[in-house]
């Protein structure tokens, strides 16, 4: 290409929006040409038959029209190469209300002088050729902009998962943006009605064929927008473009878009927490709603990243009050804003620290729950390792201490959120929180005693929820891979064989919602969580979705097991060790039944020691005691072991 022309096209790059000025006055221009053409079109090019008209004098009464709506509407204002519909409907209504003003002129004059100034037809004509061009124009200009500032450049060829409307919002945000480069070149849909079809000239591909039509049309970025689709798909078609080094991107939901329109820069990244989504459980709303409706609920641990979601949850069933309770100051107040900004009032704030059985008293006393939700506790594996003392006092203490309360006051249901951890416990936490499971179900069975007895007794369901690794909670290992790949590596993995169960702290608090309603009391409920996850190939495919290699880019190191961790979690989702119940998703543990009196006195001799601080392989050895299946692993407390214990390890808890 020659110089002169490279520099010409520079300078026309430079000049990214155009003056008003110049803007206005083509509008002018326009609007004259307009204007004139109207009176040709009516007399057939007749340009003898003009004189009759008095076209000049017209021409600048159409003007004093035009250009007081022009600065009203202040059509010129818009910049040219974002040009959209708004403009078009700007520019739509300064014709139609001059000529309309025109008309009524017209009429007036007519009244006056029984002359008109200009007939009807050439107004309705004016009106449509003036919308027309002033719009066309500006198209015109936009997509000539569009294609100076990528003349030289190469573009990137993207397709479309998802032919619906946010798939076609995409496309159109993508080719309003100049900075984009982009050239679209396909759309693939599930919808067979949808196949074959064409969405402004771009045609529509069967899914099924997704992987050739990618290598086939040399694809460099996949645009998912729709959420329909299945997540096993998904993964599938991320790992396929992750290998074809193909981009992939995820159009945010509806609600973050600004002032109801996608802008091409918020489309992101796929992220794993994407792809690690599984269907998700679908709750009965209505039984919730009647339950829960006009209630007051207690949640401890609201601060939390499953306390904060649950109460995020209980909004929507229209509670009369909810009691939000957590012992860390700031994570509550950060709470308490975002339900100030959601416009939610019906709370109450409950700062204080479960273990302390005067603060328990006093929020049951001053707000008397109906529903508790029990999620504080202490979850960290190694830090637990690290301190038995603590884990005893909240997680054993506290939840005996909230449970005692919840029975004493007659509370309608009480559920207890636990963890996979406390089956075939390897660590203190996993054994505290099975030691607090086994609790809250002899406490159960005691009540129901009593019942049998004295019918007058109060009772409260006492329900149990265990589940997997949520993603995003505090803690999370995606979190950390994150910002060890931020950091350039390396990424620290503990064993090349290790996995976890996932799910989403969405669907995990909507589980502990559903256990709520449909349990009859005594029960632990153990979700379905599918396939686990190998944490060496989370990290690997979470190093690719940043566009780095693995072990070139960035290294993968392995750290060794951390004290108290094992490499495969379970949940007692077999049919040996569970039941079913009317949800798919949802099973109820089989459990061994224990007797309130025996087992109060060793929990009791195991909270004392922990109080006081005293010695504590002696609270570890009393842990172990009540959970023979508390088999340690990579710790200290390996020692306590005795060998008869080792065969209890694949036995149910």
């Amino acid at each position: 290409m020659p110089s002169s022309k490279i520099k010409a096209i520079r300078k026309i790059k430079n000049l990214s929006i155009l003056p008003r000025w110049i803007i206005f006055l083509l509008d002018i221009a326009i609007t004259i040409f307009s204007f004139i053409l109207s009176f040709l079109i009516r007399v057939e090019f007749n340009f003898s038959a003009l004189q009759s008209f008095n076209l000049l004098n017209n021409t600048l009464m159409m003007l004093a029209f035009v250009v007081p709506m022009f600065s009203l509407f202040r059509v010129y204002a818009g910049i040219i190469r974002f040009t959209g519909m708004q403009d078009a409907f700007r520019i739509f209504f300064v014709v139609l209300f001059a000529n309309v003003g025109y008309l009524i002129l017209d009429l007036f004059y007519f009244q006056w002088y029984a002359l008109h100034l200009v007939p009807t037809s050439v107004l309705i004509i004016n009106t449509l050729l003036s919308f027309i061009l002033l719009s066309a124009y500006r198209v015109i200009i936009k997509y000539f902009f569009a294609y100076i500032t990528t003349i030289n450049s190469a573009k990137k060829r993207v397709a479309i998962f998802g032919a619906g409307d946010v798939g076609i919002s995409t496309k159109r945000a993508l080719e309003h943006d100049m900075t984009a480069n982009v050239q679209m070149v396909l759309f693939f849909e599930d919808n067979q009605k949808k196949v074959g079809k064409n969405i402004d000239g771009i045609k529509i591909f069967d899914s099924a064929n997704i992987k050739k039509l990618l290598k086939d049309f040399a694809i460099d970025e996949l645009i998912i927008a729709t959420t329909k689709i299945p997540s096993k798909q998904k993964n599938d078609i991320v790992d396929f473009c992750l290998d074809q080094k193909i981009g992939v991107f995820t159009v945010p939901p509806l609600k973050t878009w600004i002032n109801g329109q996608l802008n091409s820069k918020q489309l992101q990244n796929i992220r794993i927490e994407d792809l690690l989504e599984r269907e998700q459980i679908k709750i009965y709303n209505e039984i919730l709603f009647k339950q829960l409706n006009r209630k007051k609920v207690l949640v401890t641990g609201a601060a939390g990243s499953i306390g904060s979601e649950i109460v995020r949850q209980l909004i929507q069933y229209k509670p009369e009050c909810i009691i939000i309770n957590d012992s860390a100051e700031t994570p509550l107040h950060d709470l308490k804003l975002e339900l100030d900004e959601v416009g939610f009032t019906n709370y109450k704030l409950a700062l204080g620290d479960i273990r302390n059985k005067l603060v328990v008293d006093d929020i049951f006393d001053t707000h008397q729950p109906n529903y508790v939700y029990h999620a504080a506790a202490y979850k960290h594996v190694p830090m637990m390792e690290d301190a038995p003392f603590e884990a005893v006092c909240t997680n054993i203490m506290g939840t005996r201490i909230m449970a005692d309360k919840s029975l004493a006051v007659g509370v309608e249901r009480f559920v207890m959120i636990s963890t996979d951890k406390a089956v075939n416990p390897t660590n203190v936490m996993g054994a505290s929180k099975r030691i607090a499971e086994m609790y809250v179900q002899s406490l159960y069975q005691k009540q129901e005693e009593a019942f049998q007895k004295d019918i007058t007794v109060k009772r409260t369901k006492f329900i149990t929820t265990r589940f997997g690794n949520v993603l995003g909670s505090n803690g999370s290992v995606i979190p950390r891979f994150k910002k060890q790949i931020e950091a350039g590596g390396p990424v620290t993995v503990t064993h090349p064989d290790i996995t976890r169960f996932f799910m989403t702290i969405p669907e995990a608090c909507q589980l502990v919602l559903e256990a709520g309603s449909m349990g009859n009391g005594g029960e632990i409920f153990v979700f379905d969580m599918g396939q686990s996850v190998k944490i060496v190939d989370l990290a690997r495919k979470m190093i690719k979705l940043s566009g780095l290699e693995p072990d070139e880019d960035i290294k993968i190191e392995y750290s060794g097991l951390r004290p108290g961790e094992k490499l495969y979690e379970e949940l007692l989702n077999n049919a040996e060790n569970t039941l079913p119940t009317y949800h798919n998703k949802i099973l109820i543990a089989k459990t061994r039944s224990l007797e309130y009196d025996q087992l109060n006195q060793k929990i009791e001799a195991l909270i004392t020691p922990a109080k006081n601080r005293t010695d504590v392989t002696l609270v570890v050895r009393a842990m172990k005691e009540l959970v023979p299946e508390f088999v340690s692993n990579n710790s200290e407390f390996e020692a306590l072991d005795k060998p008869a214990t080792v065969i209890a390890i694949n036995k149910t808890a």
